[in-house]
């Protein structure tokens, strides 16, 4: 399953830097897989990831329920926050990816939260996707 995990994590990747109008919002390579050290404005990350399997009788598949979050880092700007949720899920939702290895059957939009930070009060927004990927 974690083939289908980070093929899917590098096609989402692909597809973010690709979309201009998001890349205008938070600027470019602002999507990591994992949160960058003290960093400002705008960016995105990978969050978690529930796999599970889901193969029929003649193809291996997988189906993830996964997550993108939205950190204003130090801006703390709510409202950009959401705006640059609003461009992923049009870039995502229902789009026509190829992660490698894989054949992408749907990519759903399922949900959207706005959250502070307790410590620090910054805000993000988790974005949640549902996948389903069958294996070449």
């Amino acid at each position: 399953m974690s083939d289908a995990i980070l093929a899917m994590r590098a096609a989402i990747q692909t597809r973010l830097a690709a979309d201009a109008a998001l890349t205008a919002l938070i600027g470019p390579g602002r999507v990591h897989d994992e949160a960058p050290r003290a960093a400002r404005g705008l960016y995105v990350v990978h969050g978690e990831v529930d796999a599970r399997d889901w193969s029929t009788g003649s193809d291996r598949g997988c189906e993830q329920e996964l997550a993108l979050v939205v950190w204003a880092a130090q801006s703390g700007s709510s409202r950009q926050a959401l705006e640059a949720a609003g461009l992923i899920v049009s870039a995502l939702d229902d789009a026509e990816l190829a992660p490698e290895g894989h054949t992408l059957v749907n990519l759903r939009w399922l949900s959207s939260r706005l959250a502070r930070e307790p410590r620090n009060g910054l805000s993000f927004v988790t974005i949640r996707f549902r996948a389903v990927t069958e294996t070449l």
